[in-house]
């Protein structure tokens, strides 16, 4: 019995030994013919060809106001109702009156002076016509045309030194000086448009007290009208030399063209893009309206080298090119897009372009390019 658990023993020893030999030989094969696979690797290739080609770029932004300014007045007082009722929306015609300040003091104030100053001069009229006889006819004209009620009329030319002391020693030309600043200052007590526009907000209603400086109320200029459009920092120049683009609804009907009228000097942080700033003109029958979106679109922008190639071949502006059977990493510009296509610059002709971005395998030593087939 014992015999033959020893001769039991063996076989089985022998068994296991030969299993792990064969298991040890099997693996070592997969192993080696493992690496022999990493050492080489196909992959699917194109050959950079740079076509002159005309795009049609779009570009997204919001119709804005070219003017929106708050109403205020520098002068105090209790405010009262213009032409219109403001409010919100209302719409309103250049040089229409808007507001204006209560001036009754100041009217009845303004057109007692100018009595004051025919009354001064009267005084003096009978030593301008004993003194200065050839003169004497203007400044009589000159109080004729005095009317409390209305502006002062011009003042009288004086020729002589002479005459022009006596006129100043009398306080005449003091006088009308500060009554013509006091008229002046009472065309401060109106408002009237200064374009053509809409009220956006109210801020005080008539029958208010105002100060100077607060603000009564907010109007846009409803005929000049902007489109800012962010533009990717790799177009801004051809967007530049175009100058003007033409603008489409929502519903992809175009609703006017625009002209470029000033550019940002900073690039936005968050997009990486730099803002133009473009006028907008409604084509006939058209309208616009203030917050409006629209799609700003620029044809005919042309790259001596530009090439065609898989969106999956392009990462944050770069691709892989073969050479030598070696990855090579290459920054490009991205210009344009088309479904799932990408217009670029950058290449060189006869490149040899990876068509899936990836990057390089340590493991492996050969890349062998596959070029597709057009």
């Amino acid at each position: 019995m014992k015999k033959s658990q020893i001769i039991l023993f063996a076989i089985s020893l022998v068994l296991s030994g030969i299993i792990y030999t064969i298991v040890r030989y099997n693996k070592k094969a997969e192993i080696k013919e493992s690496k022999g696979e990493e050492t080489m690797q196909y992959i699917a290739v194109q050959v950079a060809e740079n076509e002159s080609r005309s795009l049609v770029t779009n570009s997204y932004g919001q119709i804005s106001p070219y003017t929106v300014l708050d109403i205020a007045f520098e002068v105090q007082g209790r405010l009262e109702k213009g032409a219109l009722e403001m409010k919100p929306g209302s719409t309103f015609k250049f040089n229409e009156l808007l507001y204006k300040v209560n001036s009754e003091e100041m009217y009845y104030t303004l057109s007692a002076r100018k009595a004051q100053l025919s009354n001064l001069l009267i005084a003096i009229l009978p030593d301008i016509e004993l003194d200065y006889p050839d003169e004497f006819d203007k400044w009589q004209q000159f109080i004729r045309l005095i009317i409390p009620t209305d502006f002062l009329p011009p003042f009288p030319t004086i020729i002589s030194e002479k005459e022009k002391m006596f006129i100043t020693s009398k306080g005449v030309m003091a006088e009308y000086l500060n009554i013509k600043s006091s008229e002046a200052r009472m065309s401060k007590y109106i408002f009237l448009a200064p374009f053509n526009g809409y009220v956006v907000d109210v801020y005080s209603e008539p029958g208010s007290i105002i100060n100077p400086g607060g603000r009564i109320a907010r109007v846009s200029n409803i005929d000049d009208m902007e489109v800012r459009l962010p533009i990717p920092t790799s177009l801004f120049n051809k967007f530049k030399e175009k100058g003007s683009v033409v603008f489409f609804d929502s519903d992809n009907e175009a609703i006017g063209t625009g002209k470029m009228i000033r550019t940002s000097s900073m690039i936005n942080s968050n997009t990486q893009s730099i803002d133009l700033f473009y006028s907008i003109q409604p084509f006939p029958n058209k309208s616009i309206l203030s917050g409006q979106y629209v799609t700003a679109e620029i044809d005919n922008l042309i790259s001596e080298k530009m090439c065609v190639v898989p969106t999956t071949a392009v990462k944050n502006d770069a691709v892989y090119l073969l050479k030598n059977h070696k990855l090579v990493q290459k920054k490009v510009n991205v210009i344009g897009s088309k479904q799932d296509s990408l217009f670029i610059d950058g290449l060189q002709n006869q490149d040899t372009l990876l068509l899936e971005y990836m990057d390089p395998n340590e493991k492996i030593k050969k890349y062998i390019g596959i070029e597709r087939q057009k």
